[in-house]
């Protein structure tokens, strides 16, 4: 399993990141700034956030060969590539009559799923290291993730599939605008919310690395 994520976390955004690209030009109906925007937001957070996380908190951390510091030097086309592709087929799935609720609320869902699925399996086989409360405490690698998935990648999803949908209805030039609000409102909405969450269940910010309970 190793193997395999040592090989996606290459080959992934080598092949994802053109389908992502022609994908959105499909589902946004031609449109250059929509595709920029679906594909740009979720690959700036993936440099973001992590490369915080990771050098900056060292709260999370990668344990592949190549790194800057704790990340990985792909990582945000790891992320937003693979994000893209998936975003644009729920969009296609729920047509283009769909609702923002149904957008922002199925791309909630669906990152949630897939990115919970995927850091679980991560820290389970040492790809990712993660130094939260849940983890100092010797809970399995689903509670691990799951202390931050629901803000990192639920909020986020919720944010960004309500931002496509807006920008499909009324988004007419200045997509570097719109880029830079997403990107502002997907990392700075969810690390708040994290912060919060973090605060009500634990009792500290969840932003450093935790020491592990001895018999942990």
């Amino acid at each position: 399993m190793k193997r395999a994520f040592g090989l996606y976390e290459w080959l992934g955004p080598l092949g994802l990141t053109p389908l992502a690209a022609w994908a959105w030009w499909r589902v946004g109906g031609g449109r250059a700034d929509v595709a920029a925007l679906a594909v740009l937001v979720p690959v700036i957070h993936g440099y973001v956030v992590p490369a915080i996380g990771t050098n900056v908190l060292k709260v999370w951390g990668f344990t592949t060969r190549l790194r800057i510091g704790a990340i990985r030097p792909q990582h945000g086309f790891v992320f937003g590539s693979a994000t893209a592709v998936l975003v644009a087929g729920l969009f296609a799935a729920l047509g283009p009559d769909a609702g923002l609720a149904a957008r922002a609320g199925g791309t909630a869902a669906l990152l949630l799923a897939v990115n919970w699925i995927y850091d679980a399996l991560a820290i389970r086989h040492g790809v990712l290291v993660v130094r939260n409360q849940c983890w100092a405490d010797g809970r399995s690698e689903w509670a691990v993730a799951g202390d931050y998935v629901v803000w990192f990648f639920g909020l986020f999803g919720l944010i960004h599939g309500a931002l496509l949908h807006l920008a499909m209805q009324h988004m007419a030039g200045d997509a570097m605008l719109w880029i830079a609000g997403g990107a502002a409102a997907t990392m700075l909405g969810p690390t708040l919310a994290y912060i919060a969450a973090s605060r009500l269940r634990h009792g500290h910010s969840g932003c450093r690395p935790m020491e592990r309970s001895v018999g942990a």
